[in-house]
C-alpha cells in the first residue's frame, strides 16, 4: 500500500531525520532505546541510542512483536524520552511516530496493549486504490526510488512553528462541549465495549485546531470537530459481541454518534 513510501515522503518534505524500524517476534526493546555497550579499552559503558532518536519513527507491523517491545514505545510516545540504565535522554525535536499493522488475528500478530494504542493521536485505513490510481502506479514504475525526486517544503523547525501556532487556535466553549459530548457518547452506546477515553478528547482537540489552521482559521467550527472525531476515536474503540452479530461497523457506529449529537451553530471568534 506504499506505507513506507509516504513516511518517506514526509521527512524528505520536512527534512527530517527518519529511521524505519521492522518489527518482528525476535525484536528487543534496547532496539528501540538503546542499551549500554562495555568499551574495554576505555574501561566504561558507552550509550548506544536506539532506533527512537530521529524526527520521524515508521514502526513497521508494529503488532508482530511482542509486547514487551511494543511497550518500550510507551514513553518515548508520551514524554518524548527514554530512561535506560537510570538514564533519561530526551529524544530529537520534533518527534513523530508513524505505525503500520497487520489484520488483528493474522498469524504472528500480537494485540497492542490498550494504553500504547490510546497514544495515538489518529488511526486511519489507507485500503486499496481507485482503478485509475492503481494503474498510474503500475505504468509509473521505473528505476530508482519513488522519492527520489521528492523536494523539501518546510523545516523541522518550521513543523515546531506551526504546531505552536496551531495551538493558539481558538475554540469556543459550545464547540468544545459538543467535542467532549462526541467522546462520552462512545462510552454508553449499546454497540461498543468500550469508549474513548479522556485522551481522545485531548487528541480531538488538537486535530480540530489543526484543521481550522490548515484551512486559513483562527477559530474551530463544529464541522471541524465531526470532520476528524472517526480518525480519532476508531483505534480507541471495541465492538461488542453484539455489533458483531449484527455486522455492524466502527464506522457505522462513530457516523451515528455524529448524526445523534446536536450540532452547536458557531461561527467565527468575537472580538
Amino acid at each position: 500500500m506504499g506505507k513506507t513510501t509516504l513516511a518517506v515522503a514526509f521527512s524528505k518534505t520536512m527534512r527530517l531525520d527518519y529511521r524505519r524500524i521492522q518489527f518482528t517476534p525476535d525484536v528487543l526493546p534496547s532496539d528501540l532505546t538503546g542499551f549500554s555497550l562495555y568499551w574495554r579499552e576505555e574501561e566504561r559503558f558507552v550509550y548506544q541510542p536506539g532506533s527512537v532518536f530521529c524526527n520521524l519513527l515508521l514502526a513497521d507491523e508494529i503488532n508482530r512483536t511482542s509486547p514487551k517491545t511494543q511497550s518500550a514505545l510507551l514513553e518515548v510516545m508520551e514524554e518524548r524520552k527514554v530512561t535506560v540504565d537510570g538514564v533519561t535522554r530526551e529524544v530529537p525535536s520534533p518527534f513523530l511516530v508513524i505505525a503500520t499493522q497487520n489484520p488483528s488475528g493474522a498469524i504472528g500478530t500480537q494485540y497492542l496493549p490498550e494504553a500504547q494504542v490510546d497514544r495515538f493521536m489518529i488511526s486511519l485505513s489507507l485500503g486499496y486504490p481507485d482503478l485509475e490510481s492503481e494503474l498510474a502506479m503500475a505504468m509509473g514504475t521505473e528505476a530508482g526510488s519513488r522519492t527520489e525526486g521528492i523536494e523539501p517544503v518546510i523545516t523541522g523547525a518550521e513543523l515546531m512553528d506551526m504546531q505552536k501556532d496551531i495551538y493558539d487556535v481558538y475554540m469556543k466553549e459550545e464547540v468544545g462541549r459538543y467535542l467532549v459530548e462526541l467522546i462520552r457518547s462512545t462510552r454508553n452506546h449499546p454497540h461498543l465495549a468500550r469508549g474513548a477515553s479522556p485522551r481522545a478528547a485531548i487528541a480531538l482537540v488538537r486535530m480540530a485546531k489543526a484543521r481550522a489552521w490548515s484551512e486559513g482559521r483562527d477559530y474551530v467550527m463544529p464541522s471541524d470537530v465531526s470532520g476528524q472525531f472517526p480518525y480519532v476515536a476508531s483505534h480507541r474503540i471495541v465492538l461488542n459481541s453484539a455489533a458483531s452479530m449484527e455486522k455492524i461497523t466502527k464506522q457505522q457506529v462513530l457516523e451515528e454518534i455524529i448524526r445523534k449529537t446536536r450540532t452547536p451553530s458557531i461561527g467565527a471568534r468575537k472580538g
